[in-house]
């Protein structure tokens, strides 16, 4: 920040650290000669100057006015190994600070100075102990009438607490440790008031997973119970609620911390190591706090930032150009109102950007507008003033491309960071952010505007400590509340600087903080997996929310320098996965063809709750000429499933050899992407082909013609010999020898004669048939050919 310059052609600083060191150099005389000789009447430092550790636990009224008195309370801890006797706390008032950056040195100096941290009030203004072992702490409580305190013009004066006494090895009075502060004095009202707007973010980190129950009701589940807790009595967010609704601020809220919120107020389950879910108990505290939350934001500005609160930088820096994610970004902007205005019934403002800590460079304020955002809030420390305003300027600058910066001052901004659970490290805190808004009030009588943006997720402590400030602030005298936008729409000081500082300014600190480009990578993995599983889905709705919203946690401003944010995108890429997996083929072993032409059943099952269809089943041989589906290599049919449902979809083949033939079976979508592991399976045909049927019916039929043909062939012999002279007494002759009283049949014949017609020499008979061939013919006969005798 600019400031007015202590001595002309001297920066403030310098000036005044010149100064100091020889006022410093000239009280060393006095210091000295009370170290040789006897004390003096201003005590000596000690050497050890924290043998006694001095904390200011509170101080009342924080900006006194006249007439009022001045409370301060604390304790005084001697740590060293020596007791302090004829101890006293005193109330020094030293000198008036003229600068913001004075204010800055004198926070940072822990030594005591003569002179420089001014005298003591003395009188009946102490607190005196006689004696304070070691290890043991006293407390003390001063009240001062503040006319008694000699403050002169309007402004801040520094003020001290010390702790004097003696010790057995040093025996006489030195001052043993001091704590310094802070008196900002205004007790009239001033000239002219600075509008300051405090933000007061409702921000926290992921809590949901992707993971929802079956059923109609798809219930939600939780990474833990950490929000429960956050939002029960006592807790940070419960505490930002109870407090902030009795303050002038600006709610700038996560939407998804709402929708978490909102969440919890139904059934819900907790995820626990062994994959396994518990239920939720926290349904009580998140109605209560959300119908706090209501009433807190009546009549408040509320601003939303883009859903799960993205990581600007980030993205801007490391996810750009990964396909898909500015899609994400927008997205995350887009369900912003509509998700508050549901919860909380009110019209948040989308307009605003808000980068971590506040710091920009040019494509973090391109990726910040991308989305619909107009106005980015920035932090001093990032858009520095190089000019010569005596005075800090007004919030608002336009950076070009009608994009406003709204820049956060940075002292205010960071008063509240560190432990506040400590009484005295609040109150320094508290005294600090007003000195510092009292100073820049007075280094001009032009009225400004002023933004404190604290850091995204204050403690419940740091919560109470930046109410309080808000509370004594707004009572002032030199300040009024103002809304953001309204600080946007402010005028800007001409002098102000508008440059965007390069990339290679931005901090390193926050460079190795952010989310590297595999993070982007996976989301868009996960992203072209979702595309794929919505194709097949009958309730698209059932899947596009709650991996919607996870996609947009994984790129959460939370996550930095967190190592949890690799397995929160691990576990919502393998619950996509499981999903998936939901939908597949079932495993199928050797297949038996029974014949050459057979059917083949390739089973489909749906294990989510919904139907699938838009899938196509294709099964392929690995052989097509010896095995054919349907009447080519392959076949495809469509597929839908009704949920918790299994289909056998059925292909026809054909097989013209024997043997194993590999088949593929793979499912696809409707737009040709594969969809899951094929299947793989061995058809074996085990029974003749149809081409050995053939042949085998074939060689059949001629066997029977040839048995037909000889059966005509012997029927035509038979009719010719009938036809034949002399077959009539052949005929009678057989019926003599059949008559039972002939004597000359065989049977009646001697054991070894035979029959006379059998013989050799025996004459020919008229009805012996003709013989094929003479029997003194020695050559063949010709083809075909038939002799007769």
């Amino acid at each position: 920040m600019a400031e007015a310059a202590d001595f002309p052609g001297l920066t403030p600083s310098p000036a005044r650290r010149w100064f100091r060191r020889a006022g410093v150099l000239l009280a060393g005389a006095p210091l000295l000669a009370g170290l040789l000789q006897l004390p003096a009447s201003e005590p000596a430092y000690a050497a050890a100057s924290d043998q006694v550790v001095v904390s200011v636990d509170s101080l009342t009224p924080s900006a006194p006015t006249d007439g009022d008195t001045l409370t301060v309370s604390g304790t005084v801890l001697n740590k060293g190994k020596q007791a302090v006797t004829a101890a006293h706390v005193d109330l020094r008032v030293g000198q008036r600070l003229t600068t913001r950056s004075g204010i800055d040195d004198v926070a940072a100096r822990t030594d005591y100075e003569s002179g420089a941290d001014g005298t003591a009030v003395g009188g009946n203004y102490v607190e005196k102990f006689p004696k304070i072992a070691p290890g043991v702490a006293q407390s003390f409580t001063i009240s001062v009438p503040v006319d008694k305190l000699d403050l002169g013009q309007d402004g801040v004066y520094q003020i001290g607490l010390s702790l004097s006494g003696e010790t057995a090895a040093v025996p006489y009075e030195r001052v043993l440790g001091i704590q310094r502060t802070f008196l900002p004095w205004q007790p009239e009202e001033a000239d002219t008031r600075t509008r300051t707007t405090f933000l007061w973010p409702l921000i926290s980190t992921v809590h949901m997973t992707a993971e929802t129950g079956p059923g109609e009701l798809q219930t939600p589940v939780f990474l833990n119970e950490d929000l429960a807790a956050e939002i029960s009595p006592g807790g940070r967010l419960e505490q930002m609620v109870s407090l902030g609704k009795d303050l002038d601020i600006t709610w700038v809220i996560d939407p998804d911390l709402l929708a978490s919120v909102d969440a919890m107020t139904g059934s819900y389950g907790i995820h626990n190591a062994d994959d396994t879910n518990t239920p939720g108990t926290g349904q009580a505290v998140a109605k209560h706090w959300l119908a706090e939350l209501q009433d807190a934001v009546v009549g408040k500005e509320v601003v939303a930032l883009p859903f799960a609160d993205p990581d600007l930088a980030s993205i801007a820096h490391k996810g750009k150009n990964v396909t898909g994610i500015l899609n994400h970004l927008k997205s995350a902007t887009d369900v912003a109102a509509s998700t508050v205005a549901t919860i909380l019934h009110t019209t948040p403002s989308t307009d605003f950007a808000w980068p971590a800590s506040g710091a920009v460079d040019p494509s973090i304020i391109k990726i910040a507008t991308s989305a619909g955002a107009d106005k980015v809030i920035v932090r001093s420390d990032s858009l520095k003033e190089t000019g010569d305003l005596p005075y800090t300027p007004s919030a608002a600058r336009p950076v070009g491309g009608g994009t406003t910066a709204v820049v956060a001052d940075m002292r205010l901004s960071t008063a509240f960071q560190g432990d506040m659970t400590n009484a005295g490290s609040s109150t320094l805190s508290v005294q600090k952010f007003l000195a510092q808004s009292l100073t820049a009030t007075l280094q001009t009588k032009k009225q400004r505007t002023v933004v404190v943006a604290p850091q995204r997720m204050p403690s419940a402590s740091q919560a109470q400590t930046m109410a309080e400030a808000i509370t004594d602030l707004q009572n002032s005298n030199w300040s009024q509340p103002q809304d953001l936008t309204a600080a946007a729409d402010t005028k800007p000081d001409p002098g102000a600087n508008t440059k965007v500082p390069s990339a290679s300014l931005y901090p390193s600190a926050l460079k190795h903080q952010q989310l590297p480009e595999s993070a982007f990578t996976d989301i868009a993995a996960t992203q072209e997996t979702l595309d794929k599983f919505k194709i097949i889905l009958t309730d698209k709705t059932r899947v596009e929310t709650p991996f919607g919203r996870a996609i947009n946690r994984e790129m959460s401003t939370s996550w930095r320098g967190s190592s949890a944010a690799k397995g929160f995108r691990g576990g919502v890429s393998s619950y996509l996965g499981n999903l998936t997996r939901q939908v597949k083929l079932i495993y199928k072993s050797e297949t038996k063809l029974s014949g050459g032409s057979a059917t083949i059943p390739v089973t489909v099952q749906n294990n989510l709750v919904q139907p699938v269809d838009n899938l196509v089943l294709r099964v392929t041989s690995g052989n097509p000429t010896r095995l054919k589906i349907g009447d080519d290599d392959y076949q495809e049919q469509s597929v839908a499933v009704s949920g918790g449902h299994s289909q056998s979809v059925k292909f026809a083949t054909s097989s013209n050899a024997n043997g194993p033939i590999t088949v593929t079976a793979q499912l696809y979508t409707k737009d040709g992407q594969k969809y899951g592991k094929a299947v793989y399976f061995e058809v074996r045909v085990t029974e003749f082909t149809a081409m050995a049927m053939l042949v085998i019916g074939g060689g059949f039929l001629l066997l029977v013609l040839a048995g037909l043909r000889m059966y005509t062939q012997r029927k035509r012999a038979a009719a010719r010999r009938a036809e034949e002279p002399g077959n009539e007494q052949e005929d009678e002759a057989t019926e003599e020898n059949a008559d039972p009283g002939n004597h000359d049949g065989p049977e009646c014949r001697p054991q070894g004669e035979s029959d006379p017609a059998s013989r050799a020499d025996a004459p020919e008979q008229p009805s012996d048939p003709t013989p094929d061939t003479a029997p003194d013919s020695a050559g063949p006969s010709g083809t075909g050919e038939r002799v007769d005798r």
